[in-house]
């Protein structure tokens, strides 16, 4: 039986050309078959049937195989967010980048494995900044900060949440060490006035401290310059210096008391009460020269170093007249171990108005004296109502 050199099929007696696949035959081929050897049954209609079932079985394979991969796709790219979420960038990058590889039309995959690599140079750019904060290079840190943050503008979602946290988060706490080393340094007043506000917009408790720290010695430098121009009868420049400090720390009762010393010795200054001022101080005089504690009693008086290496004057005075008494002034002075007086000095106890049985405070910052000194009450000063 003859068969087709090219396709194998058998061949028919006078046939020039292959009935399936149509190529020419050669002309010497033997035995080949008569047309009527095929009459009993035609077996022709077998091979399209074949090919049929051959098709949709590879079509079936095709669609599961795709199916499976599809699903193998979702479960990668599920556990590549859960791993992104846990700031594993890098390991998460190799989940999305299998689940694109598994199939060609995952678009979220392709997204999130190239956020990934955004996600990984900004975390680096952190790791940076950290390593920078903690050798000092602070203005250098927070630069790095920010190019981190740049790179996520056009970002958003849980994961980008997390970095912007954790870039806030270094920011804050590159501030505060930033800060602390300043105040190290011990800045001015008009340095500390303008780091009052950084501190300030540092929502870290951290940075509360430090915004108390300069609260306090902002009020006890305007306190201090304020008295000096008080005792000199120079109201104007004493309620300024209050006023530019109560600026800066606006719920200062030790301020707000002073301004209030201010308005009324100014008022008796304008309206010429000073006789009456004077002859009031006089009886005064009198009066603790009989008996130093008639009006008012010193209860405590201490010179102690603060924090800042200046010396501070702190004590408690207690009236014991039958009326109240204002503008109540302590004079002390400063004495070495050898009783020698070094300096003296005045100061006015707030609150300003004292009834009988109240205690009022007075309190003195010397920024030019830097030893410890004993201090003892010179005289005591009032105004009767």
């Amino acid at each position: 039986m003859a068969h087709c050199p090219y396709c194998g099929t058998p061949i028919y007696d006078n046939e020039s050309y292959c009935v399936y696949c149509g190529e020419k035959l050669p002309a010497d081929l033997s035995e080949r078959v008569h047309p009527d050897y095929f009459n009993g049954f035609n077996r022709w209609w077998l091979l399209p049937m074949v090919v049929l079932l051959l098709s949709i079985i590879s079509l079936g394979s095709t669609y599961f195989i795709m199916e499976q991969k599809t699903v193998t796709a979702q479960a990668k790219f599920h556990t590549g967010e859960q791993i992104a979420l846990e700031g594993n960038y890098s390991k998460a990058k190799d989940y999305f980048k299998a689940a694109e590889m598994l199939t060609h039309q995952f678009p979220a995959a392709s997204q999130n494995k190239q956020f990934m690599k955004i996600a990984l140079q900004v975390q680096s750019y952190i790791d940076e900044a950290r390593n920078q904060t903690y050798n000092h290079q602070y203005q250098s840190s927070l630069e790095t900060l920010t190019a981190a943050e740049e790179l996520l503008t056009n970002y958003n979602g849980e994961v980008v949440r997390n970095l912007i946290e954790d870039i806030v988060l270094l920011r804050n706490n590159t501030k505060v060490d930033q800060l602390q080393q300043t105040m190290e340094d011990k800045p001015s007043i008009e340095e500390l006035k303008s780091l009052l506000w950084q501190a300030d917009s540092i929502p870290t408790d951290a940075a509360k401290k430090i915004t108390k720290q300069i609260r306090e010695q902002i009020v006890a430098h305007s306190f201090s310059n304020a008295n000096e121009r008080l005792k000199q009868k120079q109201f104007s420049k004493a309620r300024s210096f209050v006023e530019e400090g109560l600026r800066y720390a606006p719920n200062s009762n030790k301020l707000q008391s002073l301004k209030t010393t201010i308005e009324k010795g100014k008022t008796a200054f304008e309206t010429a009460q000073q006789n009456r001022i004077e002859q009031a101080i006089n009886a005064a005089e009198k009066e603790r020269e009989k008996n130093q504690t008639d009006a008012v009693k010193v209860t405590s008086l201490e010179a102690t170093i603060n924090e800042f290496g200046d010396l501070v004057i702190k004590g408690k005075i207690k009236s014991v007249a039958t009326v109240p008494i204002n503008s109540v002034s302590l004079s002390y002075i400063l004495v070495n171990g050898s009783g020698e007086k070094v300096l003296s000095n005045e100061v006015y106890s707030y609150p300003d108005t004292l009834y009988p049985g109240e205690t009022g405070n007075v309190e003195f910052t010397h920024y030019d004296v830097q030893n410890s000194f004993n201090v003892k009450v010179d005289k005591v000063k009032w105004f009767l109502e």
